[in-house]
């Protein structure tokens, strides 16, 4: 454990950033699921409502610092091209 109070401060914010992150990129994942069952089951309005939903938790989790800009871009785009892929 860290003796110096500046340390100890560290841990303490380190801890609080790690759990913020952990809770965005587990809402980033749900959002992701949601998609990929939306277009297995077939409902392209639904898919596409569900693509901007996502698009916006992701392009929000870019924002704050927990996804690369290029890592959330690879994200959408995988999604966005399943929603575009249906018959």
């Amino acid at each position: 454990m860290a003796n110096i109070k500046s340390a100890k401060k560290r841990i303490l914010v380190n801890r609080t950033n790690a759990e913020r992150n952990k809770a965005i990129r587990s809402r980033v994942r749900t959002a992701i699921k949601k998609v990929n069952a939306v277009v297995a089951s077939g409902d392209k309005e639904a898919a596409k409502a569900e693509l901007a939903a996502a698009t916006k938790v992701i392009e929000m989790a870019a924002s704050k610092g927990v996804y690369h800009k290029n890592n959330a871009a690879r994200k959408v785009s995988s999604i966005s091209k399943a929603v575009n892929q249906m018959a």
